[in-house]
């Protein structure tokens, strides 16, 4: 065929025709994976003592939907020795919210390892008295009920944490029973007292409310009386490590409103 200016008019167009369309299919193509392959979540990690553990899972998966974020729990006990909160964060573990007792957090701020402006008061807890389900409940309705029981008790689980020591250190002492109970005490380690109770490792139990409700296979008693009760606040802050602290003072805020003050009551908290 003799090739003419024509021809090789039409050869150009047709080749033009053919690389738009292929050109615009690619764009297409990276604009469809653009829109399929989402924007990364924010991990939030989260390290919270026992007391505050169920109020804490109950409202993550909300935060999560209405944040756009993923929540995950390092540990929901503030531990002892190397599992310790403290510990963790010392050694640099990942951390982004921690939320403890308000002395422990204040001292948490104190060794730079959470953020002074961050620190948000959460809710109260008051400590109480369980048995295993179906055993007979002890009077507790005084102080000196309340001491008759814990020497008529076998065995009594107490936190391994701050908790238990307000009663070897303080209460113990000051109701002159130190001694007797040192021999029936026993400590619950990285468990909840509840979990003690309830497989018989102990007769009685006492910890924060908060800690005792979610347990299974346990009976409530009751809050200890007034005169004897340690009333303690549960605060959070920001981890100074944080990768994401925006996010973390946003779930922070979360948990201190009003919206998150159903499941704090459902737990045993007070605000």
């Amino acid at each position: 065929m003799t090739y003419t200016w024509d021809t090789g008019r039409r050869r150009w167009l047709r080749n033009s025709y053919f690389r738009s369309v292929v050109l615009f299919l690619v764009c297409l193509l990276v604009q469809a994976q653009t829109r399929i392959v989402p924007a990364k979540l924010a991990e939030l990690v989260v390290m919270t003592s026992g007391t505050f553990t169920a109020a804490h899972l109950e409202l993550a998966p909300e935060f999560e939907r209405s944040a756009m974020a993923k929540v995950s729990t390092a540990t929901t006990s503030m531990g002892v020795g190397a599992d310790s909160i403290p510990s963790r964060l010392k050694r640099g573990d990942a951390a982004d919210v921690v939320i403890v007792n308000a002395d422990a957090l204040d001292a948490l701020i104190a060794d730079g390892l959470v953020l002074a402006n961050s620190r948000t008061d959460l809710a109260r807890s008051r400590m109480g008295v369980a048995v295993r389900a179906g055993a007979r409940k002890p009077d507790i309705s005084s102080v000196d009920a309340l001491k008759r029981a814990l020497l008529d008790a076998k065995s009594v689980a107490l936190s391994s944490s701050v908790s238990g020591d307000y009663f070897t250190k303080e209460l113990f002492p000051r109701l002159g029973i130190a001694e007797p109970m040192a021999v029936k005490t026993r400590r619950s380690g990285n468990e909840r007292v509840g979990a003690l109770i309830a497989r018989g490792d102990a007769e009685m139990g006492v910890q924060q409310m908060s800690e005792l409700l979610p347990e299974k296979g346990i009976d409530i008693v009751g809050p200890l009386p007034p005169e004897v009760q340690r009333v303690t606040v549960f605060a959070a802050g920001v981890a100074a490590g944080s990768k994401h602290p925006d996010t973390a003072r946003a779930y922070i805020r979360y948990l201190a409103s009003s919206a998150a003050s159903p499941a704090v009551a459902r737990t045993g908290l007070e605000r």
